[in-house]
């Protein structure tokens, strides 16, 4: 027994229990209506109908079946309706490092809001190994993350470059745009994000292809605290660039830069390789992707 059969049988039961005009609103032939009435009566077992002569009479099991099929197919159609609008109620749960969640995805969402006003965004602000970690879980449905993803399970698309800038006080003995050499760069005080950071991972792997480490006197999940930490030159920042406009123009810290070492990046989407991405998820990672191409790169907005 299917869906289909139920409305045949309601068709029947409309169209005065007509098999050649069921037939006829069908789009099929008289004599597949009929089978298809035959079909329900041997799987239940009961008849639906009486036949007297050439003329169809509904039983009373017949009126308490098409009672059943209405109900039911009208659940079906609630359903079929429900599932393929599921993306204009559905939830959309999107992660973001913190340099991205601070700096771009308030602009992404409210472009996205422009142009899908009826979906529902849910975001969580995280260090990129902790969003790992939920899409694992399936807490997330993806994540915008910087630097590269550590998780073989994952979808990884690059879709946006961006490069990290080292700061130092105003009162060091360094000047704005100065070329340091690495030798230089290494003996200085390192004021770091959090390991388990973009920012953090992409740091470590510059220095480490130079052949060096460093120990950190200050570690810190707040850019802004590591922003402060430097204006009172308690040592140097390499935070991402958009973080850093702010107080480098207000003359609060000075950029340099070291003589071999880049510290340039990618931006990346990551997400399970077994998740299914509505449509609606789908539209936002290729809002993300052509984010500049369609709109203006949004102005530092920080505390600076």
């Amino acid at each position: 027994m299917t869906v289909r059969h139920l409305k045949i049988f309601l068709s029947v039961c409309k169209n005065n229990f007509n098999t050649t005009k069921a037939a006829e609103e069908l789009h099929m032939t008289q004599p597949a209506v009929s089978l298809s009435i035959k079909e329900l009566e041997q799987y239940y077992g009961v008849a639906l109908f009486d036949r007297i002569g050439k003329r169809l009479k509904i039983t009373e099991a017949g009126q308490r079946f098409g009672e059943y099929s209405a109900h039911i197919i009208s659940m079906f159609d609630d359903m079929e309706k429900g599932m393929k609008d599921w993306d204009s109620f559905g939830v959309i749960r999107i992660g973001a490092s913190i340099t991205i969640g601070s700096q771009f995805l308030p602009y992404y969402v409210k472009a996205f809001y422009n142009r899908h006003p009826g979906t529902k965004i849910k975001v969580t602000v995280e260090p990129s190994e902790r969003l790992e970690q939920k899409i694992l879980k399936n807490e997330l449905d993806f994540a915008l993350i910087e630097g590269i993803s550590h998780t073989p399970s994952f979808v990884s698309e690059e879709y946006m470059e961006d490069h990290l800038t080292v700061i130092c006080p105003t009162n060091s003995c360094f000047y704005p745009g100065q070329l340091l050499s690495v030798e230089e760069f290494r003996q200085q005080n390192f004021l770091l994000r959090e390991h388990g950071s973009g920012t953090r991972d992409t740091f470590e792997r510059v220095v480490e292809a130079a052949g060096f480490s460093v120990s950190p006197i200050w570690e810190a999940t707040s850019t802004t605290a590591l922003v402060n930490a430097v204006v009172n030159g308690l040592g140097i920042a390499i935070l991402p660039h958009r973080m850093v406009i702010g107080p480098i123009e207000r003359g609060l810290v000075i950029a340099v830069h070291v003589k071999g070492l880049s510290f340039k990046r990618k931006f990346h989407i990551v997400y399970h390789k077994k998740k299914f991405l509505t449509s609606s998820a789908k539209a936002f990672i290729e809002l993300c992707q052509n984010y500049e191409m369609d709109y203006p790169l949004p102005k530092y907005n920080g505390l600076y």
